[in-house]
């Protein structure tokens, strides 16, 4: 079994597909897919994800991918907030939070995290940024514990595609015990 980080490096190097900005930033990135896919194989909590407006694409590229039936592993819990939570704009105050909490631990009694890909002023980033478990990518602040982004990037839409498709090689990987993400 390969040490995580080693085994990220090598990916980033030998898939073409990936470039060397992900190596740059491996020290940011390891610890939060660590924590991602451990909540994920070792507690069995589903993923709950959330994106800004101008993200919904790649929400739906996700959702698409995750779980294709050529990746030859168990399909796992990743789920649009909005296919079960229509009104996710209208979350405004604690007691929102509160309600929607209580319905997403009746829901999942495994537990939940959730995964948000926007711009950290976002409305939607409210509950996201305030939960314990989630993995983060912001856009436009530099928060502790979130992959940070800038949406001035000119290749940001590449960089998503790019993460997305390391975080889904980390699945495989680690599901299939070829590689230890636990810290």
């Amino acid at each position: 079994m390969q040490e995580f980080l080693n085994w990220t490096v090598d990916t980033i190097r030998d898939d073409k597909l990936l470039s060397p900005w992900l190596e740059e930033k491996k020290y940011e990135w390891t610890p939060l897919v660590s924590k991602s896919i451990s909540s994920i194989l070792d507690k069995g909590c589903s993923v709950i994800i959330i994106s800004d407006d101008e993200r919904n694409w790649f929400l739906e590229y996700i959702l698409t991918n995750i779980n294709k039936k050529s990746l030859n592993r168990p399909y796992l819990p990743f789920y649009d907030f909005k296919s079960f939570y229509k009104l996710l704009d209208n979350v405004q105050s604690e007691d929102d939070v509160s309600y929607l909490k209580d319905m997403l631990n009746i829901s999942f009694p495994n537990g939940y995290c959730f995964w948000y890909i926007g711009r950290s002023q976002d409305s939607r980033a409210f509950i996201p940024k305030v939960s314990k478990y989630s993995f983060l990518w912001l856009l436009d602040e530099e928060k502790q514990d979130a992959f940070n982004l800038k949406s001035s990037d000119i290749a940001l839409d590449m960089k998503l595609l790019q993460m997305f498709r390391l975080y889904n090689k980390t699945l495989s990987a680690a599901l299939f015990a070829e590689i230890n993400v636990e810290s």
